[in-house]
């Protein structure tokens, strides 16, 4: 009787893992995915090579370092790498978009095979990497809201079940969010069943162009908010988690060598996952941390259905009543938002460069054909040499800063920052 009470409660099994951590990735995100292809001309063809390009990306890398290192180890798109190319895509050509994709996606594989991804990182302090996220995507974050004023039924209800949820059942806010959502559209008539159909998705080969003004303002961003927003609390997931013996540079160059391979068909950027992933190292997974994998490896199954099945995805979302879309993004990216501000203002030292930073992203400024991200980073920079450059003690608080998010954060401000 005393073991009973001991015993932890029923755990989820591996496949429902994968499968929750692949929803959960999906429909939190799916939407900046297809709104960056639409911002670079990309027509249903190109889209679904999109979806085919990524799913088979993040499926093969999930399953083979998986099985190959016996650890969870997930892989997804760049969430905020999406959300950067909506604005910086803006008048740029798939060709041209292709080469930014590759140029990130050989730095990304560079970095893993040199070693010097925590050297590279550590000369961008934390704090403006995460005040450019937070002025990239703080758009999303209006956008659920205004939605409300052109559907306010479907707005309203998807955030208030959202709130429910995070205090009730926070893994499973979001599905939660968009069931409702999908009921009152329903219900409204604003729901189109009629647009889905089973459509497999097709390859669509586009050759790279190289841009020096699109590879400075959307592949070079791509690669920094990558590498500093994703692959880094992702990492601080596995270490989280216990498995820090994962060495993390095949990691990284395997994504990098993946996307740089898949860029041509879509693939804008693969990176090691942290909220998703989170799901399949927790123990709910399994009891054993050691068969934790399986869920990893069932989530790669998953990713390969929902790359296949890209056309599907594309005629679901279109389906959707863009106010419940927008919501959803919107509701995926709260945490990010608020984790990413909270980075961007907590140290002093930097905190008038991350404001600056922010401010000069969320502008949405141009100049030279470059994008605000680019040039936010910039500005950011510029305040902190001018106003902090040289100062013994900022350096080192600096540094400071840098070494606490690589090898000390926690794991709950690691997993909330990206869904994927």
């Amino acid at each position: 009787m005393r073991n009973r009470h001991r015993r932890p409660p029923r755990r989820v099994a591996p496949a429902a893992a994968g499968l929750i951590a692949v929803l959960v990735g999906v429909t939190s995100s799916a939407a900046l995915v297809f709104t960056a292809a639409k911002k670079a001309g990309a027509g249903p063809q190109e889209i679904t090579s999109w979806m085919l390009a990524l799913g088979v990306g993040m499926g093969v890398t999930s399953i083979w370092l998986s099985l190959r290192y016996k650890a969870p180890v997930v892989t997804a798109w760049s969430t905020p790498g999406a959300a950067l190319l909506i604005s910086g895509l803006d008048g740029v050509t798939m060709a041209e978009a292709v080469g930014a994709f590759l140029v990130s996606s050989v730095l990304i594989m560079l970095s893993g095979l040199t070693g010097w991804f925590e050297r590279a990182m550590g000369r961008i302090p934390v704090p403006l990497a995460a005040g450019l996220l937070a002025g990239v995507l703080v758009q999303f974050g209006i956008g659920l809201f205004k939605s409300m004023s052109s559907d306010f039924a479907v707005a309203f209800s998807i955030f208030s079940v959202y709130l429910v949820g995070r205090r009730l059942v926070p893994r499973y806010a979001i599905i939660a969010a968009l069931a409702i959502g999908v009921v009152v559209a329903t219900v409204q008539g604003s729901l189109q069943p009629g647009h889905i159909q089973l459509e497999l998705a097709q390859p669509a080969f586009t050759a790279p162009v190289f841009s020096w003004q699109v590879v400075l303002s959307v592949g070079l961003p791509l690669f920094i908010v990558t590498m500093a927003s994703q692959n880094l609390p992702g990492v601080a997931v596995l270490k989280g988690d216990g498995y820090g013996r994962v060495p993390v540079s095949p990691l990284i160059t395997c994504t990098g060598a993946t996307s740089a391979l898949l860029s041509p068909f879509g693939c804008f950027g693969l990176n090691l996952a942290a909220i998703t992933a989170a799901i399949c190292t927790g123990r709910e997974a399994h009891e054993d941390p050691d068969r934790r994998y399986l869920a990893a490896v069932w989530a790669g199954v998953f990713y390969l259905c929902v790359g296949i099945l890209g056309g599907t995805v594309s005629c679901l979302l279109t389906a959707l009543p863009p106010a419940l879309v927008l919501g959803i993004a919107g509701l995926g990216l709260l945490g990010t938002i608020g984790n990413s501000l909270f980075s961007a203002l907590s140290d002093e030292h930097f905190r008038e460069s991350a404001a600056v930073t922010f401010l000069a992203t969320a502008s949405g400024v141009t100049l030279l054909g470059i994008g605000s991200a680019f040039w936010g980073l910039l500005a950011g920079a510029l305040t902190f040499a001018v106003t902090r450059g040289g100062r013994r003690q900022t350096r080192t608080a600096a540094r400071s800063s840098v070494s606490a998010d690589t090898s000390s954060a926690p794991p709950v401000t690691a997993t909330q920052r990206f869904p994927g």
